[in-house]
């Protein structure tokens, strides 16, 4: 591909389904202008800030069995845990005292009525032991409406839901074929957010067995489409104890999954120029500097493990996962040297709520 080709395509007002095939397939070279355009846009949109979010991998326990996890409910070999209420506040209280203004909580997808309740009670905890000072972003899987909103009152305003991918056909490749994993309900639960009052998040996994080009094109225009305000996506790393682990022969070199990662993320920072986009652990399993590098081509969050170490090698959705052995502190200071390395400043004591989000609600009040 010529320089001319990606410098005429990257000039257009709009993207074709193939100028971003042709994008995506975009060699060392002709990458760095895609690079230097979302690094631009970036700065223009949502300036030079990173937001952190404590990380609070809450439960490893699932009702589902997702072909690509590690900790599916078909993987015998893992340790179930939950952490207790009193190490959820602890890691919310850390993340209070450190400036970081917002956390996530992260689980396993359970619909019990004791799971919502449990869920509910923490938010309500963690809102009265901060004053409302702590935002709070859940990724906790598909539940009903009435779910996201009962958690949506308790406190919480983020909600991250990853499709993994946008073409049905490769969803059905990587999830068993039942009620309890269903594309089709899977896009529903996005709905039910985005009317319940969240800012909604979805990402997908880039480097799957059996995906193309094209799929990953069509995830970009689905992010568009649906307008969403934030996203978390990166490389498919492999895990041993999974069944999507037989097609390894079918993956691209792990570099060329990261590479394709961070265009993923370039291209959609230069589509959706003002939502937030987080640096993904996943990067940094590939390449010492993944984070920092997702950063520098349109990446605005990021996100420092709170989950007690204890915990941390139960909760490996793929292999290889960086910072298991890292206490809370030493992974601040980490990804802080990091941050100011890529050349941004984080944004202390600040919530870093969408941009996106922001301008949508204006604009509907208008």
């Amino acid at each position: 591909m010529s320089l001319h080709v990606i410098r005429e395509i990257l000039n257009k007002e709009a993207f074709s389904k193939d100028d971003l095939k042709v994008l995506l397939s975009a060699n060392e070279e002709d990458r760095n202008l895609i690079f230097e355009k979302a690094a631009r846009i970036k700065k223009e949109n949502v300036g030079n800030k990173v937001y952190f979010r404590g990380l609070i991998e809450y439960s490893n326990r699932c009702a589902k069995n997702c072909y690509y996890c590690g900790v599916r409910s078909g993987n015998a070999k893992v340790q179930r845990y939950s952490m207790t209420d009193e190490e959820v506040l602890d890691a919310a209280r850390f993340a209070l005292e450190n400036h970081f203004a917002s956390i996530v909580i992260q689980a396993g997808e359970l619909f019990s009525r004791v799971h919502v309740l449990k869920i509910g009670e923490l938010l309500l905890k963690i809102k009265e032991l901060s004053q409302g000072k702590l935002g709070i972003t859940l990724s906790l899987g598909e539940q009903t409406e009435e779910t996201y909103r009962y958690w949506y009152e308790c406190g919480a305003h983020r909600y991250l839901l990853r499709i993994e991918t946008s073409n049905p056909e490769l969803y059905r490749k990587i999830h068993p074929e039942n009620k309890l994993h269903s594309f089709e309900s899977r896009l529903k639960a996005l709905y039910d957010l985005r009317k319940t009052g969240y800012q909604v998040g979805t990402g997908v996994m880039i480097g799957l067995p059996f995906q193309t080009l094209d799929d990953l094109a069509g995830d970009l225009i689905f992010f568009k489409e649906f307008d969403i305000d934030m996203a978390g996506m990166g490389p498919y790393i492999e895990h041993e104890d999974t069944p999507l682990y037989q097609y390894r022969h079918l993956l691209m070199p792990r570099i060329e999954r990261f590479y394709l990662s961070l265009k993923m993320v370039a291209l959609l920072r230069i589509l959706m120029p003002d939502i937030n986009i987080a640096a993904t652990t996943a990067m940094q399993t590939i390449d010492p500097q993944g984070r920092e590098k997702a950063l520098m081509v349109g990446a605005n969050v990021i996100m420092p493990n709170l989950t007690p170490l204890k915990y941390r090698e139960n909760y490996l959705l793929y292999q290889d996962k960086p910072c298991i052995d890292e206490e809370a502190q030493e992974c601040q200071h980490c990804l802080e040297a990091r941050i100011y390395m890529a050349g941004c400043e984080i944004g202390w004591d600040e919530w870093g709520d969408s941009l996106h989000f922001k301008r949508k609600i204006e604009s509907q009040k208008q």
